[in-house]
């Protein structure tokens, strides 16, 4: 099933994402998340791209496997990062074979301790080449989604500048948006005006995650450019224990989610980092609003 078509249903469409395990233990934990998410029915799950080595090749696995034995919708990664034109088309090759039918085209960043992104030669530099690549080569064969940056991306010169990448994007052949993780929703209020005013159709999902390490949620903040609001940093810094930051991070979640439910987003993405807990207490307390 393509997402698209998902997108365009009444009830919105709730989507988890997961990142590749890099242990067979990890992978073995990875499916007992899924299938415990499973029973909140989401409209799909998404399986991002291992940054390098082994994990790239599975991705391909990974979500064949979602599909087939878990039973859910799934989008695979695909970035640019160290690989050729021909290696990005045989790994979209695998992704057809495996039934793979939605895929997420990302740049990516560049490998840990380099500053600037720098294509292989032969590669890709820009998102936008990778989405033109796959309509070129693959037609209609694949959605294709792409990301969004409410704050701008962190290596654009300005909010203009950033919307107009995602406008080239788009333009290729995006089928959706789905954003970066944000913990305030004017920010992606404002994204979305800014765009349509650009003349940006396409659905613009926005990804949401539930904090629950506050160390671990800044340093995702130094690579994603991402901001929290005082009085939610606030309460974290004072919180005693880790339940309890799990808990103002499951309540601001929520909150986010209520609000742009009721805006009528065509969907929340949520970011699991692979566990489950957060994101079921996240799905129980929005159920009211998901009927």
């Amino acid at each position: 099933m393509k997402i698209s078509t998902l997108l365009q249903a009444a009830k919105p469409a709730i989507s988890f994402e997961f990142f590749p395990p890099k242990t067979p233990q990890g992978e073995a934990a990875l499916f007992r998340t899924l299938h415990e998410l499973k029973s909140l029915n989401p409209a799909f799950v998404s399986i991002t791209y291992g940054a390098g080595g082994s994990e790239r090749s599975k991705t391909a696995r990974w979500a064949e496997r979602i599909q087939n034995e878990v039973g859910l919708v799934a989008m695979a990664h695909l970035t640019c990062v160290g690989s050729t034109r021909e290696e990005l088309l045989s790994m979209l090759h695998q992704y057809a074979l495996a039934g793979v039918q939605n895929i997420m085209a990302l740049r990516g960043d560049p490998p840990q301790g380099v500053r600037a992104f720098q294509p292989v030669a032969g590669g890709l530099r820009y998102a936008s080449e990778l989405v033109a690549l796959i309509r070129a080569e693959f037609g209609n064969t694949f959605d294709v989604a792409g990301g969004g940056y409410p704050e701008g991306h962190p290596e654009a010169v300005s909010l203009e500048a950033d919307l107009q990448n995602l406008k080239r994007k788009v333009d290729a052949g995006l089928d959706f948006v789905v954003t970066q993780l944000f913990f305030n929703n004017a920010l992606y209020f404002g994204f979305v005006e800014r765009a349509r005013r650009l003349g940006i159709t396409v659905p613009i999902v926005p990804g949401l995650m539930p904090i629950t390490d506050l160390a671990q949620i800044r340093r995702f903040m130094d690579m994603c450019g991402a901001s929290i609001p005082g009085p939610l940093l606030s309460r974290l810094e004072k919180a005693q224990t880790p339940q309890e930051v799990l808990e103002i991070g499951v309540e601001h979640t929520t909150r986010q989610a209520r609000e742009l439910l009721e805006a009528g987003v065509p969907g929340i993405h949520l970011y699991t980092l692979n566990k489950s807990p957060a994101t079921r207490q996240v799905m129980q307390n929005l159920q009211t609003v998901l009927r």
